[in-house]
């Protein structure tokens, strides 16, 4: 089944996380997507390892023989052409794939690209269709905008850190680079809004997008705590700051998360637990009130909790229908009943190469919205890419003998 992008040409300059995210999804999406890449190194988490998946090629270098596990998980569907930009030569095969693009990716510092004349201003005018997209740390105006971002560090400076963790510990990053993903979703969003534009002006776009503002704009109902009280919230470790009980509690073998919503949902736990009481009584009958006493309700809740096991507590909620999960570990995720139902992992083939992947989670008339095309080998697809474009073998192996194409 064809993609809503098929059609869509991208050229994917981006290293790391958050723009190879963006351009993995235009993949899923059904867009073709054409990942440029150093020739000698390719992207940066080619080497984050370990965990390696070992490589089924005949290739020259050990540096091919195997390939990290955190490259694997932004770089489904995708085309890699290996070409040095430093070139003149390399530059004018980049300018020639624009002219064809509909969207170009890249998250180099700001104006790092100019100097090769391959920054958006300079492709506009080749392409006036082109729809450009820069991810940086700060943005392209400011005065941070000339500083490299890094997602540990963004999470620290937009805040989410101050309210990660527990309330007497250390402010605590989230256990995934959070902020790159969410600006990779916000890229995805911003490209395919000035695609829809495109088509009513036949204009392309320039998409600024930044992960500190990304950072803060996601802080989402904590930012509003702080804008309407006047006070930065505190660190609520996994409680929530506008939910009771809504946090971790520990039981007999185990922990689970209980998630009450509402006061309706309380009520049925409160009679679950024994104390139905609860539920008429002012200190806890509303959610306002239970914020307010959660310091003398949650103990309580916990004690009554460490009486039983984990997997007993989680039958009696669900048949109550009161929200309550277990925490998983990530092997435990993947033989979840509803995620392995759901075909949330993948297996994908590269000759006889077996590559782990996480599906997208989008779906299309139900159908699953995922590229079958396993991450590719550094340079893998350059010699079709550029005998595409109109290059002989003979001129290929010149720009190969030449370090300016792998």
């Amino acid at each position: 089944m064809s993609g809503p992008l098929e059609g869509i040409t991208v050229l994917d300059m981006s290293r790391v996380l958050a723009g190879p995210w963006a351009g993995q999804l235009l993949a899923d999406l059904g867009a073709r997507v054409i990942k440029i890449e150093h020739p000698e190194r390719g992207d940066d988490t080619r080497g984050w390892g370990p965990p390696w998946l070992d490589e089924d090629l005949e290739a020259v270098g050990d540096d091919l023989k195997r390939v990290a596990a955190y490259f694997l998980c932004a770089n489904r569907g995708k085309q890699s052409l290996a070409v040095d930009i430093a070139s003149d030569r390399g530059q004018a095969l980049i300018r020639q794939l624009a002219e064809g693009a509909d969207i170009v990716l890249e998250n180099f510092k700001v104006g790092g690209l100019a100097k090769y004349g391959l920054d958006y201003a300079s492709l506009k005018v080749l392409n006036p269709r082109l729809i450009g997209c820069s991810i940086t740390g700060f943005g392209q105006d400011g005065p941070y905008a000339h500083r490299a971002g890094y997602d540990f560090m963004i999470q620290a400076m937009g805040g989410l850190m101050s309210i990660g963790g527990e309330p007497d510990g250390m402010p605590m990053k989230t256990g995934v680079a959070i902020t790159d993903v969410m600006t990779g979703l916000y890229a995805t969003i911003g490209v395919l809004a000035a695609l829809h534009e495109r088509a009513r002006t036949g204009e392309g776009r320039h998409v600024d997008v930044a992960l500190l503002d990304v950072q803060v704009a996601a802080l989402a109902n904590q930012a509003l705590n702080a804008l309407v009280s006047g006070v930065s919230p505190e660190r609520h470790g996994n409680a929530h700051p506008n939910i009771v009980p809504y946090q971790a509690f520990a039981c007999a073998d185990g922990y689970l998360v209980l998630t009450v919503g509402n006061d309706s949902q309380f009520s049925r736990l409160a009679e679950l637990l024994g104390h139905a009481a609860w539920a008429s009584d002012p200190a806890y009958a509303t959610n306002a009130a239970r914020v307010g006493n959660r310091s003398t309700l949650v103990p309580l809740i916990q004690a009554i909790f460490l009486t039983r096991k984990r997997d007993e507590w989680l039958a009696e909620l669900e048949a109550r229908g009161i929200p309550a999960g277990p925490i998983n570990t990530i092997a435990e995720v993947f033989e979840d009943p509803q995620v392995k139902h759901r075909g949330m992992r993948r297996t994908l083939k590269r000759g006889e190469l077996e590559v782990p992947q996480v599906a997208c989670p989008l779906r299309f008339d139900s159908q699953p919205a995922m590229s079958e095309m396993a991450p590719p080998r550094l340079g893998q697809d350059s010699d079709a890419i550029l005998a595409e474009m109109g290059l002989t073998a003979e001129d290929i192996e010149r720009l190969r003998r030449e370090g300016i194409v792998r």
